[in-house]
């Protein structure tokens, strides 16, 4: 039978799709369940857990007080396995006294001596980059980033930067390796293939999951070419 002449649009799923996998309701895209004003979730990024995945802000984002002014910032395509945790900014006690107990928070008399808690230390925010794979029970501490296209193995403890394209593990969090060189790190970094549109994304799917830095500078180098000619 002859092929027809015309073939259908290549289409990405809807990133505002609430659970894009309509027989799998342990999978959700989070960025239609975020609320919360000081977290942001870039498009198709996903968390994947048979307990309440739509949940994610207010089980799995801890001590996270407007009033400390810290966000959590999430890329896009970035994939999260179960029981993932941030630990925000307010989880802090001082360390500077004898006693690390939050007396004041408790309030009768107690609570006048709240100005002791004006002051805890604060590592600003936590930023996850894109493409980021999160592995099952990963632990991220406060302050922390992490970089593009790393990878956090299964119930690491994240309490310091992680390179991109870098894959950590234990507690705390070491580097295991490269996935690539540090020169092709920064050459896909800057290619951000993440920002690219989704009609361009569709047609490089396979290059994107099998090919190597070298071949996706390659599509960036003709999009770059292409668009300086229009």
């Amino acid at each position: 039978m002859p092929s027809s002449s015309t073939s259908a649009p290549l289409r990405a799923p809807d990133p505002d799709t609430p659970y894009p996998l309509p027989n799998a309701k342990r999978v959700v895209f989070l960025k239609p369940h975020i609320t919360r004003p000081n977290i942001s979730v870039g498009d198709f990024t996903y968390y994947d857990s048979p307990i309440h995945p739509e949940h994610f802000q207010d089980d799995n984002v801890l001590y996270h007080y407007e009033a400390q002014g810290d966000r959590l910032i999430i890329g896009k395509y970035c994939a999260l396995a179960h029981g993932v945790t941030f630990i925000m900014n307010g989880a802090n006690h001082r360390m500077d006294g004898v006693s690390t107990y939050p007396f004041p928070i408790f309030g009768a008399s107690w609570g006048e001596h709240m100005d002791l808690l004006g002051d805890l230390p604060s590592r600003g925010d936590t930023r996850v980059g894109n493409d980021v794979w999160l592995g099952m029970e990963a632990m991220v501490m406060p302050g922390v980033t992490i970089g593009d296209g790393a990878i956090v193995a299964a119930r690491a403890v994240v309490t310091s930067d992680v390179a991109p394209y870098t894959i950590v593990a234990g507690n705390p969090a070491q580097v295991v390796r490269e996935r690539v060189s540090p020169a092709d790190a920064q050459r896909l970094v800057e290619t951000a293939w993440w920002d690219w549109p989704t009609e361009i994304v569709n047609t490089h799917i396979r290059t994107l999951m099998t090919g190597d830095a070298d071949k996706i500078i390659g599509v960036f180098n003709k999009l770059k070419k292409s668009t300086a000619e229009n």
